[in-house]
């Protein structure tokens, strides 16, 4: 495959970036005081941020509370970069623990070295943020979303390489669909995933916002969600069901007696219109006969 062919299946954003001389590993030098493999101790002014982080907000009071985690005990956990020229380096892995340690006053910070590509590099990042407990459910969907079309991976592949099943990973890309101030919910915690996944089901973005509002207003729980769209997307069924006829006193003990006398259960059904049905149960043929035979007064 040809490097053109090859750009443009990796989408607009990744392309731009390719194209650039300033991140194409290939086209900068690659020694320093550090070689590719090593874990060191890196001047942090030597170490930019990755564009390709999928996380977009960093709470800043847990970076403080980290900062002074780190004033007291150092950086417990290494940073992974990628070396991208003469003592130049881009990170990986651990921004939270970068911007912390720029907070602590920090001056160097120790790191994993790595070489990756432009692409290895966005699939290093995505998949290592994925992993995170921390990473909430839209920015798990948009990783899943740009490891798909930057990456150029299938749903089965990028199945195969996080070790979830295709089905998990179909229900967060259904959630890029929903509208945005429904992510912004959901990626907020207004909502959980469980109330993302019913609002899915509704049919156009005016419902869907409306039961958001009163999912919020109400404090709902994801089963009473369920219940409001069931509504509205099947009314005719829920309202049959809802509909709860009421059997005439006088008919009352009218199945116990039946089932006495013909030795099988028995249930009588009467509609608001007074229609009904009468149902016999019988085990088998020579069940059925003997009823047939009470019946028929043999």
């Amino acid at each position: 495959m040809s490097k053109t062919v090859k750009r443009k299946a990796l989408g607009r954003g990744l392309d731009s970036i390719l194209s650039s001389p300033d991140t194409d590993i290939t086209s900068v030098d690659i020694s320093g005081e550090y070689v590719a493999g090593a874990i060191a101790e890196i001047e942090i002014v030597k170490i930019e941020t990755n564009p390709f982080q999928p996380r977009t907000d960093f709470d800043e009071m847990m970076l403080r509370e980290l900062s002074g985690s780190i004033k007291t005990q150092g950086i417990i956990q290494p940073i992974t970069v990628r070396k991208m020229g003469y003592d130049k380096y881009q990170i990986i892995s651990g921004e939270r623990r970068y911007r912390a340690s720029q907070m602590a006053g920090l001056k160097r910070i120790p790191a994993f070295i790595r070489v990756a590509n432009d692409e290895q590099m966005l699939e290093l990042a995505l998949i290592e943020n994925i992993h995170r407990e921390d990473l909430n459910a839209i920015e798990i969907a948009i990783s899943y979303q740009r490891l798909i079309d930057e990456v150029n991976l299938t749903q089965e592949k990028l199945s195969a390489k996080l070790g979830k099943s295709r089905s998990s990973i179909a229900n967060f890309l259904r959630l890029l669909k929903l509208p945005p101030n429904v992510q912004v919910s959901l990626r907020d915690d207004f909502i959980t995933m469980g109330h993302a996944r019913a609002l899915i089901t509704l049919p156009d973005v005016k419902t869907q916002e409306r039961v958001l509002k009163t999912i919020i207003d109400k404090g709902l729980n994801v089963r009473q969600t369920e219940e409001i769209v069931r509504n509205i997307v099947s009314p005719n069924i829920i309202a049959k069901k809802e509909i709860k006829s009421e059997i005439p006193p006088r008919f009352k003990d009218a199945p116990a007696l039946l089932s006495s006398k013909l030795g099988s259960k028995v249930n009588l059904r009467i509609n608001n219109n007074g229609e009904g049905s009468l149902v016999i149960s019988f085990k088998n043929d020579k069940d059925l006969d003997k009823i047939i035979s009470i019946i028929e007064g043999k």
